[in-house]
């Protein structure tokens, strides 16, 4: 009954209040960022959803298009600025997702988005994260967030597929709340981030060639 039916009306009401109270901070943060980018606040990117159906995320935008004498965009890590830095440390840059809870494209809490291009390299496991809406938040974020496998992410994402009910999403909202402000679960390394999803497959199948050839 939670997951079919009170689990969106809990989203909606959510999204609605928390677009209402939070509005000041987004319409300041907007501002600033449209002066430091020079263009609009938000970033949109192609996400996977619910059934595999692709959807655009809505971000505030962290890192500026500034490019090299050929036009190309410089490195993520020359682009972002301070203000960028701080949005995302304080997950503030997500705040314009509950637009996409409202529109229905997303939960509160579910498994993160993943980025269209993954889609084809998902095993029938993987993909099972694709059965309920995708999250803000989620099982994988409070457990570790970017300081875990991605293994251990898609095993955690299973697990609260498998067991969701209200008493674990207001667990989840709680602890996301307590990761949040004691800032667990980030990668303090700049320089070596979580590998992209891609990247993991393309070991993953390396060392299952060269396991299979020593059979």
């Amino acid at each position: 009954m939670y997951p079919k039916y009170f689990k969106r009306i809990f989203d909606i009401i959510g999204a609605v209040l928390g677009l209402i109270i939070t509005f000041p901070l987004l319409l300041v943060v907007g501002i600033w960022l449209s002066v430091i980018n020079r263009g609009s606040p938000l970033f949109f990117q192609n996400r996977s959803g619910r059934n595999g159906k692709v959807f655009k995320i809505i971000k505030f935008k962290t890192m500026t298009d500034s490019r090299d004498e050929n036009g190309d965009l410089l490195p993520d890590a020359e682009r972002i600025h301070k203000m960028g830095e701080f949005l995302r440390a304080t997950s503030i840059d997500e705040l314009p997702q509950m637009i996409n809870v409202l529109l229905g494209q997303m939960s509160f809490i579910g498994p993160r988005p993943l980025i269209e291009d993954y889609l084809p390299l998902y095993t029938n496991r993987h993909a099972r994260r694709h059965e309920i809406r995708p999250g803000m938040s989620g099982w994988a974020q409070v457990n570790g967030r970017n300081t875990i496998s991605w293994s251990q992410k898609f095993e955690y994402d299973i697990w609260y597929i498998d067991r969701v009910n209200m008493a674990l999403d207001i667990k989840i909202v709680w602890l996301t709340i307590q990761r949040l402000v004691n800032r667990d679960g980030i990668n303090p390394d700049k320089e070596a981030p979580m590998i992209a999803f891609d990247t993991y497959c393309q070991r993953f199948h390396q060392l299952e060639n060269r396991y299979k050839q020593i059979q």
